[in-house]
């Protein structure tokens, strides 16, 4: 008898749902800090942010999923996912409403996302799965942001100075 394969998952929050990302995907989650202001970006984009001395695009998932706005709060935080672009690995942030835990979910407990009442679009959804007394929608990094919103990401990103470096003047 072979065990049941799971998967770790982190869990957060937006407009009260609750959703995952493969664990894998993630490379951290940061405290919301200053993001700079990108003119004529798309209107899911918040800007960017320096992560190490790199420019990092913070996509706000609210406006993404098409969910109401709502004011950043102690808990609205980055979490730093890696996508993969044509085939190449980009970095980008996620600002969500909060981060909740890092989860095992069973492979067998994610189903097929329903084919309507979605709060966002099937396409980003790779299945749900009952989490406690809530469902949890399991995204798809992959496939959130189209090749066209990805180019727009990726071309914000680049070398920042660095927190310790003084810019001149």
């Amino acid at each position: 008898m072979s065990a049941e394969e799971t998967h770790q998952y982190l869990t957060f929050t937006l407009d009260e749902s609750l959703f995952a990302i493969s664990i894998e995907k993630v490379r951290e989650v940061l405290e919301l800090s200053h993001i700079t202001r990108i003119p004529r970006m798309p209107g899911f984009l918040r800007g960017v942010i320096n992560v190490r001395g790199h420019a990092v695009p913070v996509a706000d998932m609210r406006a993404k999923f098409e969910l109401p706005e709502a004011d950043d709060t102690v808990d609205t935080c980055i979490i730093i996912v890696e996508v993969m672009v044509e085939g190449e690995c980009s970095t980008v942030g996620a600002l969500v409403d909060a981060v909740n835990e890092v989860a095992e979910l069973p492979e067998s407990d994610v189903e097929p996302p329903p084919r309507m009442g979605l709060t966002v679009d099937a396409a980003f959804i790779r299945g749900m799965a009952r989490r406690h007394d809530d469902f949890v929608m399991v995204l798809d990094v992959d496939r959130i942001f189209s090749d066209e919103e990805m180019a727009a990401l990726v071309s914000v990103g680049g070398d920042a100075p660095d927190d310790e470096e003084e810019m001149a003047v």
